[in-house]
């Protein structure tokens, strides 16, 4: 059963971020990712008061490997420099 991290990413400096986005296919891809969805659009809200700035969906093939992508020490690496360089928000749903 497909798993699907979620994120919703608002960059602070876009000039060092540029740095995670170099590594980062090459690492999530070895743990059997897939992105399915990237948008910096506007989003509609419907209800409530959410109000991301970035959506990020990303696909793995079980629980089992988000957890393990994102406890790589080679992901951990390159997410110091997510981390200090934007706020995120971030959920792990079991799909169906």
């Amino acid at each position: 059963m497909s798993a699907f991290f979620i994120a919703d990413i608002r960059i602070h400096d876009p000039q060092r971020y540029q740095a995670y986005l170099a590594g980062f296919m090459e690492i999530f891809e070895r743990h059997g990712a897939k992105l399915r969805f990237i948008s910096s659009a506007p989003v509609e809200l419907i209800r409530g008061t959410w109000s991301p700035s970035g959506i990020v969906v990303m696909e793995f093939p079980t629980l089992a490997h988000p957890r393990a992508w994102k406890d790589d020490p080679d992901y951990q690496s390159l997410a110091r420099i997510r981390q200090d360089t934007t706020e995120t928000h971030m959920i792990l749903v079991d799909g169906l």
